[in-house]
This record gives C-alpha cells, sequence and structure tokens, in this order.
C-alpha cells in the first residue's frame, strides 16, 4: 500500500519539475514511509511513496515495462497477480519482479482497459501510456483506495489525497459549498463532489483517460441486486468457499498480516478465518474505552483467547478525543459529523508500533448482509405505515433504539419523528431519517452561506442520480445500494478507514469486499441477510462452524466514541475555544457566530445530550479545524529529494542524478 500523485499537462514545458513532485510526495509520506521514487517526463510526472508488502526487495516505483513506454505509479493490493502473471506470462510477458505492479503493467500491455474487469484487489493507480500520450486512471470497485483529481489551466493533477494536490503550489484550495451541504447531509461528500472546490474524487468503480486537455470518464464496475426467489440449496457451501478464499487471499503478503478485532460477528469471523490460515501466529488489535457505554472488551478478549491470537488494546480515555482530533482532521480532510474516526486513528498507531503494517478488518459486512439497524428500521416503518395509528406497531420502534426513546423528549417524539420523515414512494425513503437528522446542522449557518448556497438540494440530486434498476428493486436493497454509495466508500473506507489507517502506514484489507462475495450475497433473497429483526442471518448460520456461541448469536452493537462531551471538560485543550469563538466563526463564514455561541454555552453546562446537538457540535467544530488546515493557511512542507528517492526516472528511462 502506497501513496500516488502526479501531473499531465497538454503541453509540454519542459521536464516536470523534480522539486514539484517532491512537496507532492512529502505531503502524503506518512502513507509510503519505506522509499519513495519519481518519474520526470516532458509532460507527465509521477511520484510514489511506498509502503512495502509484496516484493520487498523489488517493487520500487515508479515502475515501467520493457521499453519504458507504459509507465506506472500505484498504491494498493491485486490479490490474484499469481493467477493473473501465470496467465500473461503464458502469453509470452517476462517478469523482472515477482510484484503485483508489474502485473498491472503487463495486464494493461496485453489487455488495455479491460484489465480492470480482471482485477481482484484493492486499488487506484495511473499509467502513462507514452505511445499514444495519454493517463489512464482507476479506482477499486468498492473505492477502498482514494483517487482526487483537478483540471486547471490545461492540467491534470491526482493524489491519494487531497494535500498532495495543494502541495504541488498550483492548486489553490477554495470552499465548494455544494460539497460542504453535502457533508452536513450524508456525512461524507459523495464522489466525484468533495468539500474542495474544482478537486474531485473518482468514483469507486470507475476509470478515466486524460488526452489532449481533456479527461473521459466511464464506470466498469456496476452495483446490482438481482435479488433470487428462493435461498440455494447450498448457500452455506457456497458461502464458506467464498470467504475462505476471500480471506486466504488476503493474506498474501512478504509481512505478517494482522487483525482488527471490535469484539463483533464480522471482525470475529475474519480473525478466526486468519488465525487458521496464516502461517504466523495471529496479532489483533483493539480497542477499549473507559466509558463503559461504548466498551466491547470483554468479547474481544474472548475472541482473541479462541483464536489464539496475541492481544493487544489501546485505550481511549477522557483526553484521547479532544487531544488528538487536529490530527485527524488534517488526515480526513474533510468536516467530520461523528468522533469515531479518532479511535480508529489511535488502534493504526497501536499497530504499527506493535511492527504490523498490514490488518484484516470487517468493513462491508453489515451493507452485504444487512447488519446495520437501519435495514431493521426500514422494515418497522414500512410495518407501522401499513397500520398508521398502531401503538404496538410503533412500539418496535423502541426496540431498536432504545437510548433515543429515553432522552428527555421521549419515545413518542422520537416514534413520530421516524414515522413522519417521508413517504414509502421516496426513493430516499430507507435513509430519510439519517439524512434529515444529519441536515439539523443547517439550522446554525449563517445567513450569508445559506445564500450562497441559493436553491442547491443534495437530496433531490441524489435521487436523480439513482440508476434506473434502482426503481425494481426491494425496499431493502434499495436501502443497502444507498448505504454502499453514500456512507461506504466516502466515510467509513475513507474517514475512519483508509484515511486513519494510512496515516501511520498501516495497510487495511477487507474480506468481505471481494467483489465475488458481494455479487453472492446481493443476489440471495432478503429474508436470508435480515429475518425479523434478527441481522446477518445467513452469515450467523455459517458462521456456527468456526466462532464461539456467544459471540455468533451476539446483537450488533454499533461502533460509536464519546462525542460532544469530549470537548468541554475541565482539560479541554485551548485551541478548541479559539476556534468556535465569535470572531472565529465569523471568519470563516459558514455558521451564524451567535448560534454558535448558544451551543458551545450549552456544551460548557453539561446540558448537550441529544443526537442533533452533538453531531452539531462535532460538525462545526471540524469545519473550523479543516478550514484552518487547508483553506487559511497553505500546504508548505519540504520537497523529498531526488538524492534519496529509490527510482528517479526520465524519458529516456535513465537514472536522473
Amino acid at each position: 500500500m502506497c501513496g500516488i500523485a502526479g501531473i499531465a499537462r497538454r503541453h509540454s514545458t519542459g521536464p516536470s519539475s523534480v522539486e514539484t513532485l517532491g512537496r507532492m510526495a512529502a505531503a502524503i509520506r506518512h502513507r509510503g514511509p519505506d522509499g519513495y521514487g519519481f518519474y520526470v517526463g516532458q509532460r507527465v510526472g509521477f511520484a510514489h511513496v511506498r509502503l512495502s508488502i509484496v516484493d520487498i526487495a523489488a517493487g520500487s516505483q515508479p515502475m515501467t515495462n520493457e521499453d519504458g513506454q507504459i509507465v506506472i505509479t500505484y498504491n494498493g493490493e491485486i490479490y490474484n497477480h499469481p493467477e493473473l502473471r501465470h496467465e500473461l506470462e503464458a502469453l509470452g510477458h517476462v517478469f523482472r519482479t515477482r510484484c503485483d505492479t508489474e502485473v498491472l503493467v503487463h495486464g494493461y500491455e496485453q489487455w488495455g482497459v479491460n484489465l480492470l474487469q480482471r482485477l481482484n484487489g484493492q486499488f487506484a493507480f495511473a499509467i502513462y501510456d507514452r505511445n499514444n500520450e495519454t493517463v489512464f486512471i482507476a479506482r477499486d470497485r468498492f473505492g477502498v483506495r482514494p483517487l482526487f483529481y483537478a483540471q486547471p489551466r490545461d492540467a491534470f493533477y491526482f493524489g491519494s489525497e487531497i494535500k498532495a494536490i495543494l502541495a504541488s503550489g498550483e492548486v489553490d484550495a477554495g470552499i465548494d459549498p455544494r460539497g460542504m451541504d453535502e457533508v452536513f447531509t450524508f456525512w461524507a461528500a459523495r464522489a466525484p463532489r468533495t468539500p474542495f472546490a474544482g478537486i474531485a474524487s473518482l468514483e469507486p468503480g470507475t476509470y478515466g483517460i486524460w488526452k489532449d486537455g481533456a479527461l473521459w470518464l466511464r464506470r466498469y464496475y456496476e452495483l446490482d441486486y438481482p435479488e433470487a426467489n428462493a435461498e440455494p440449496d447450498d448457500v452455506i457451501e457456497r458461502l464458506d468457499e467464498l470467504m475462505l478464499r476471500s480471506v486466504g487471499m488476503r493474506l498474501r503478503a512478504d509481512v505478517p498480516v494482522g487483525a482488527y478485532l471490535s469484539g463483533g460477528l464480522d471482525s470475529s469471523i475474519t480473525a478466526s478465518l486468519a488465525a487458521s490460515a496464516s502461517p504466523h501466529t495471529l496479532r489483533s488489535f483493539s480497542i477499549t474505552f473507559d466509558d463503559p457505554r461504548f466498551d466491547e472488551s470483554d468479547f474481544q478478549r474472548e475472541v482473541a483467547s479462541d483464536v489464539g491470537s496475541i492481544h493487544a488494546i489501546t485505550a481511549i480515555g477522557p483526553n484521547s478525543i479532544a487531544d488528538s482530533f487536529p490530527d485527524v482532521l488534517w488526515h480526513t480532510e474533510t468536516p467530520l459529523l461523528r468522533t469515531a474516526a479518532v479511535p480508529m486513528y489511535h488502534l493504526a498507531k497501536l499497530t504499527r508500533d506493535s511492527g504490523i503494517k498490514v490488518v484484516l478488518t470487517g468493513e462491508g459486512a453489515d451493507e452485504l448482509f444487512l447488519g446495520y439497524d437501519l435495514f431493521k428500521e426500514v422494515q418497522v416503518r414500512e410495518f407501522c405505515l401499513r397500520r398508521p395509528g398502531s401503538a404496538w406497531r410503533e412500539r418496535l420502534l423502541d426496540r431498536l433504539y432504545p437510548d433515543l426513546m429515553t432522552q428527555s423528549r421521549g419515545g413518542e417524539f422520537w416514534r413520530r419523528f421516524f414515522l413522519d420523515a417521508g413517504p414509502q414512494r421516496d426513493p430516499l425513503f430507507s435513509h430519510l431519517p439519517r439524512f434529515l437528522l444529519g441536515a439539523r446542522i443547517k439550522d446554525f449557518y449563517a445567513p450569508e452561506f445559506r445564500a450562497g448556497i441559493g436553491g442547491i438540494n443534495v437530496m433531490a440530486e441524489l435521487r436523480a442520480s439513482l440508476p434506473a434498476r434502482f426503481f425494481g428493486w426491494s425496499s431493502l436493497n434499495k436501502a443497502a445500494y444507498l448505504e454502499m454509495t453514500t456512507l461506504l466508500a466516502s466515510y467509513l473506507l475513507s474517514s475512519q478507514g483508509d484515511r486513519m489507517s494510512m496515516a501511520h502506514g498501516i495497510e487495511g484489507r477487507f474480506p468481505f469486499l471481494d467483489h465475488r462475495l458481494y455479487e453472492f450475497a446481493s443476489s440471495l433473497p432478503t429474508g436470508s441477510k435480515l429475518r425479523g429483526l434478527k441481522e446477518k442471518e445467513v452469515l450467523r448460520r455459517w458462521a456456527a462452524r468456526i466462532l464461539p456461541a456467544r459471540i455468533k448469536a451476539r446483537t450488533k452493537q454499533p461502533y460509536r466514541a464519546p462525542d460532544a462531551p469530549s470537548f468541554f471538560g475541565p482539560a479541554s485543550p485551548k485551541w478548541i475555544g479559539d476556534h468556535l469563538s465569535g470572531d472565529a466563526i465569523r471568519r470563516v463564514g459558514i455558521f451564524s457566530a451567535s448560534a454558535v455561541e448558544g451551543l458551545v454555552r450549552r456544551c460548557q453546562a453539561g446540558r448537550v445530550t441529544g443526537y442533533r446537538e452533538n453531531q452539531a457540535v462535532i460538525g462545526i467544530l471540524s469545519t473550523q479545524l479543516w478550514h484552518h488546515h487547508f483553506i487559511e493557511k497553505a500546504i508548505n512542507v519540504a520537497p523529498l529529494p531526488p538524492q534519496g528517492a529509490s527510482v528517479v526516472l526520465d524519458d529516456s528511462m535513465s537514472v536522473l542524478t
């Protein structure tokens, strides 16, 4: 796993600046602490920072084919690279290394963009084809690995993180109001939009070809839900084969592979399978909380003992959230509405400090097997709306959200909130409560910012973007699609995933996000996945083979972290007051200073307990920090020098000095 960056210009202005590429690489050096390299051409320049996982000795990048006409910079893992290598060797290709990067080079030579259909992995890469002066960019099916780009002044800039693009000094940082409005509705901007004006995110399952100053985008993978009428007789055997193969492929590495262990079903499955298949004693890692409302340490220890892993924990104490929040915002590059990314930042640090570079995690299982409470909520809301006014039906919501129902405004308020969120005919029916609740932060907008947004309606834009096939799916599969496209890639795999792990040079691998497993799960009847109010039913049936009964039967506990109270204790850092002062709020201009001052007073008095105000506090504070990091200040980093690079090539493929 690595970090990539580059520049392509429509017209040759002489060789790309090694210094500019060096600044871009330096801005993302945390992604690749093991080495770096450059390609410096007349129109195209690439930078690469390396986290060495496969073929440690010979896998440095940028890499070329034999005659130097194909140049690649690549971030990711191609899990089926040995199989593709054998196929390419049979077709006459000769390999110099054992790394998956070279498989991409020869695969592109052989199949062009059709290479993407053959890949099983998580990746983002750029290939410069000097034969036709094109730059080919691509991102994996589910958006595990990020890729951002900007196109000012007939040039094309890209990077694994936005800070690499900004560090070039040739792309200005500005606010995209529509992107910000998406953050405050969906928890994250939806690709291709970002919070930055003029900087886009390549959509998952998409590739692009840049030529002569224009970028052409095409989707090569589409999410689909061809739901069967009945569960196949061999469902457990097929699931067993898919899970074993997925985990086995994700253990392919030249370094030991560890596992994150939350104590829930999904991470317990991946840890158990990894412990059985790994040639090493499994190292597992967990977060614990001082606050018992969030802590799952008893389950974590039980699973670690059962699988025989060497287990390590990082404890999140009362000051951990506030102390780390500025660093977390630097890495997420987007405002947040929750603090859940902070513990993941500490977990990655623990993992790196323990000498592990690669971990398996359970992300994706809830989306594939309908594990979230949101999916149960859809069924309950539909059940209630079939008989409006039925008190006992409405009280099923109390079982889903007991914490909400005990808040000061009581169960009746929240029941009406869920049931009155919108009609069943709305394509966004499943997600309207979440979207509407998140959007309450907009009550704090400054009048000028609200006026600047004008008639923007990001939920209407989402409705208009839905594919035609969406409207033929069941309500639960519609909900699964929205969860995959509005939350998984843009938030869970980014702010809580890639950004937090790569902040410390840790590669996360996701067995549940194997596209073959997704396609199998999406074809199952929804009743196989959510039976009544029992989530992930078929996964639990299969997991009975490998997990203790107590873990297999455990009800899902949503991952949460302490929110607003973390920032207003007696030991609160000074920066919090600085960024929430009236002057600071007015200077940024997104929120109303008077409204924020009232909210801060409530926080200081310990009277912020509701979900809406907690989200508002985190959203406002993180936006102020984001603005401070990226808009108010230029990204000034010392360039990585060519003298220390593993690879420095020019168009003649000679080593530069």
